[in-house]
């Protein structure tokens, strides 16, 4: 199908595949109102949600909403355009990762809630709230959870070495080159090919956003110097072999981090689940950080995951879907509800004082950990993902796959070269307008 570019006046920052994808009759909505009370649903991927609904659903006896739960990612973006491509079948609200809005926006999947909850701007982090926004007045959701990057350490490794957590990633290198260097078998961590989400979150807090809006066309900035810093950096590393090149989240990575040969994770907020479930037995051993910092002088940190409650455009009762969220994603009980029942870490401001109380299990040696994670939230900077992050995320995959493989540093830039000729010719395919 021929597909042309407009810029809608409320959105003033993305551009929508208009005639592909345009609004449906609102009869044909899974919303209903009968006997003066308005029935929502709500698909989820988050665990026990439905126990957090259910404070909402006892307290507001004329909005009921019905949790349907399902797969996160890729599967759940699929399932609500192919509802919203049919005219039916779309929830009123949906869990959207931060990274796949600009994709519903662009399908015209989710509505620009603005009028009914754009007041909550100030009860989020800037870069929480400019996820949901895009950079423009419109809003395409409000932020539910967030996962601001920390470094995990074994504090016993460090204690023998006379290290501290380190403060810049100079300090992560030579940490990381004296730690292998007196056990060749340890390693203070790796870099992963398989993860882009985690990149993308280093090349943030180095003040990388790789798309952006300029007038009525899209930028796309993935090779540029703050995301060739990051990539040079680890390259080397790789290169000197004083962090292996082995990927995240498979068996040789869970017993690497049990047996004690992986000392330390780049990892996000969620971390203590990854830990408990991977190193059990080494409890009590670890200890959470802010990220190393390039500028001391400026504390920046980026995001791995996260998600909002976005309100769909089939839904028939937008105000009501629109209160909902609001209530989900900012009242104190439903505050607690989402960190003890659905074990997500909020990314309201106020999370942390009614919500977040104790440490994580994992880390009760630990008592300010929930102060750190804040700490690295507020200092979180802006990141915009464009409609195709599918394709920037699989050329990752598939170019710095090749780059850890090599050991080669050059290897690793040249692979930001790759995925930005990647997404650019995407894009153009697609019909986006890019600039220049």
């Amino acid at each position: 199908m021929n597909r042309k570019m407009t810029l809608a006046g409320v959105l003033a920052a993305i551009l929508i595949l208009a005639s592909a994808c345009g609004n449906k009759d609102d009869d044909k909505t899974g919303a209903a109102k009968t006997g003066g009370k308005v029935e929502l649903t709500y698909w989820s991927w988050a665990p026990n949600m439905d126990k957090v609904v259910a404070g909402w659903n006892s307290t507001h006896p004329d909005i009921h909403v019905t949790v349907n739960k399902q797969d996160g990612g890729d599967p759940a973006v699929t399932k609500l355009l192919t509802a919203v491509k049919a005219g039916s079948g779309a929830p009123d609200v949906m869990q959207a990762e931060y990274q796949k809005i600009p994709t519903l926006v662009s399908a015209n999947a989710i509505a620009d809630i603005a009028k009914q909850a754009g007041s909550l701007k100030d009860k989020f982090p800037a870069s929480a709230w400019n996820s949901v926004t895009l950079g423009s007045d419109a809003v395409y959701g409000v932020p539910q959870d967030t996962g601001p990057m920390m470094f995990f350490y074994r504090t016993d490794v460090f204690a023998k070495l006379g290290l501290s957590a380190p403060k810049t990633w100079d300090d992560y290198a030579a940490d990381a080159k004296k730690i292998h260097q007196a056990d060749t078998k340890q390693y203070l961590g790796t870099f992963s090919a398989n993860d882009p989400g985690w990149f993308t979150g280093l090349a943030q807090q180095a003040g990388a956003s790789w798309w952006g809006v300029q007038g009525d066309s899209w930028t796309v900035d993935i090779n540029d110097a703050n995301t060739q810093k990051v990539a040079s950096y680890w390259g080397n590393l790789v290169q000197q072999g004083v962090i292996d090149n082995k990927p995240m989240y498979t068996p040789e990575w869970n017993a690497a981090l049990n047996d004690g040969t992986q000392v330390g994770w780049l990892g996000a907020v969620w971390g203590p689940g990854v830990l408990e479930g991977s190193a059990a037995k080494t409890k009590g051993k670890w200890k959470a950080a802010t990220l190393p910092q390039w500028d001391t002088a400026k504390a920046a940190n980026g995001n791995w995951g996260g998600s909002a409650t976005s309100v769909t455009t089939q839904s028939k009762h937008k105000d009501e879907a629109a209160q909902f969220i609001a209530w989900l994603n900012t009242d104190p009980a439903a505050l607690k509800a989402l960190a003890g029942d659905s074990n997500v870490y909020p990314a309201a401001n106020d999370a942390t004082s009614t919500a977040l109380t104790s440490p994580p299990a994992f880390f009760s040696n630990q008592p300010d950990y929930y102060a750190v994670a804040q700490q690295a939230g507020q200092a979180t900077n802006p990141f915009t993902y464009g409609p195709d992050v599918n394709v920037t995320f699989s050329s990752y995959n598939d170019n710095f796959g090749k780059a850890a493989e090599s050991k080669q540093a050059s290897q690793f830039t040249a692979a930001l070269a790759t995925m930005q000729q990647a997404t650019v010719a995407d894009m153009k395919n697609t019909g986006f307008k890019l600039a220049g």
